[in-house]
């Protein structure tokens, strides 16, 4: 019986490759997070940028490119929860000031370089969550899709709903100074304008939507622990979101802004700084995701050592990180769902996969972590159905490293070899042709 399948699996596989350009990959290992397991000795079968068929001794039809990847652990391409490509240079030196001194043009040209680093790292997909100028995230995501520019499948937010002077606010700059449309065209103070944003940004094509429920670190003249959306105002953003079909995710740091974010109905809560028990429960009973950055503090702190990031920031910063990270821990004790997510940006484009190596240190099994950017990343984004790991019909997002990361989890930082949608952007191995 398996053979007869596997036979028809591979006169099927032969119809496709005569029509599309088709590759079949050998992996010595091949992670399955769906099932927590790791396979071996498996053939994945590819055409037309999708999956085909996956298994152990799948017959390769004659003509099909080979990608010997059997010395390697295959993994489906990672998920980034919580970056910011769009923005070009603008947060080098930890200062979104740093925009007003470029053309929108100007930022998103810069931020080219970004999308292809972050797809090299071996991120095939992201959730970009914000950008101060409006919409460039946007051009950026149809940039790639058209296949004028290189870099990773991109969900985008569009431009942050925040309240005027909040967390995703541009702020620092003289009041007098009049800030062009895109530089705060998230600005809302009522439930009513809140929706008026969700409107504009469904109607601009966004794939979901970012609220900043409290203050924040980067942002001259906020708090963290500042509690700034209303309960109403939240719950406005995710009605209203609802009725276009998209998601909600909701930076909040202190613990009232968290749970407001939690009890609305959010997808996932972005940091989730000083979460306490009561919002950890929340969490659980409500299924949201946490989306905790705890890889970041070290570019932060890195830069305050260096003298390249603004006091205030700092200040906003102190003690934050080490608490963070605590109640990473305890939420993933409790339970609670998790997702990956780095906030990109603030570190070097590039640089993502480090925080696999600080979520096992701060409590998950490699597995889990690999699963925070693979299959709960597609579960979080609504799109389990195409991404997440390697399973016929998905897209053909795979990524190769040397070695076992389930040993060494910080082999994931280098990467050998990266797919998407079918197309070797990275390391090809040994090709081969089969006669």
């Amino acid at each position: 019986m398996k053979n007869a399948v596997l036979a028809l699996l591979a006169c099927a596989f032969s119809s496709i490759a005569a029509a599309q350009q088709a590759t079949a990959l050998r992996a010595g290992r091949l992670v399955d997070p769906d099932a927590g397991v790791v396979l071996t000795d498996q053939v994945i079968l590819v055409a037309g940028g999708k999956i085909q068929a996956v298994g152990k001794g799948l017959a390769i039809p004659a003509g099909v490119k080979i990608i010997d990847l059997s010395d390697k652990t295959v993994l489906p391409g990672f998920i980034d929860c919580h970056t910011h490509l769009a923005d070009g240079k603008a947060l080098e030196n930890g200062d979104p000031l740093n925009v007003l001194k470029k053309t929108a043009s100007q930022v998103v040209l810069e931020s080219v370089p970004n999308a292809r680093i972050t797809l090299l790292s071996g991120f095939t997909t992201v959730r970009d969550v914000g950008t101060y100028r409006a919409l460039n995230d946007v051009a950026l995501r149809d940039a790639i899709a058209d296949g004028e520019i290189i870099g990773p499948r991109m969900y985008v937010a569009g431009a942050y709903i925040t309240i005027t002077g909040g967390a995703g606010a541009m702020t620092g700059q003289a009041p007098d100074i009049q800030l062009p449309w895109d530089l705060h065209y998230g600005e809302a103070n009522s439930p009513w304008e809140v929706r008026q944003k969700v409107r504009l940004l469904a109607h601009h094509g966004v794939d979901h939507i970012k609220v900043l429920s409290t203050g924040a670190v980067l942002t001259h003249g906020s708090s963290p622990k500042a509690t700034e959306f209303t309960l109403e105002e939240l719950q406005a953003a995710v009605e209203e979101a609802r009725n276009f079909g998209l998601r909600v995710e909701a930076h909040a740091h202190n613990p009232e802004g968290i749970k407001n974010a939690i009890r609305v109905g959010v997808a996932s809560v972005e940091h989730a700084t000083l979460i306490d028990d009561e919002g950890i429960a929340l969490a659980k009973e409500n299924g949201t995701y946490l989306d905790m950055d705890i890889y970041d503090e070290e570019c932060i702190q890195e830069a305050g050592k260096k003298g390249t990031i603004p006091l205030d920031f700092l200040e906003h910063d102190r003690e934050l990180g080490e608490k963070q990270r605590q109640n990473f821990h305890k939420a993933l004790e409790a339970g609670v769902k998790m997702a990956f997510g780095t906030d990109l940006g603030v570190c070097p484009y590039g640089t993502s996969p480090k925080q696999f190596a600080f979520m096992v240190k701060y409590g998950m099994t490699p597995m889990q972590a690999i699963q925070a950017a693979t299959s709960n990343a597609a579960d979080l984004l609504g799109h389990s159905d195409l991404i997440g790991s390697i399973k016929p019909g998905k897209s053909a997002d795979m990524v190769a490293v040397s070695g076992d990361p389930l040993k060494d989890i910080k082999l994931l930082e280098n990467v050998a070899f990266v797919m998407k949608e079918g197309k070797v952007y990275k390391g090809a191995g040994s090709m081969l042709c089969q006669q």
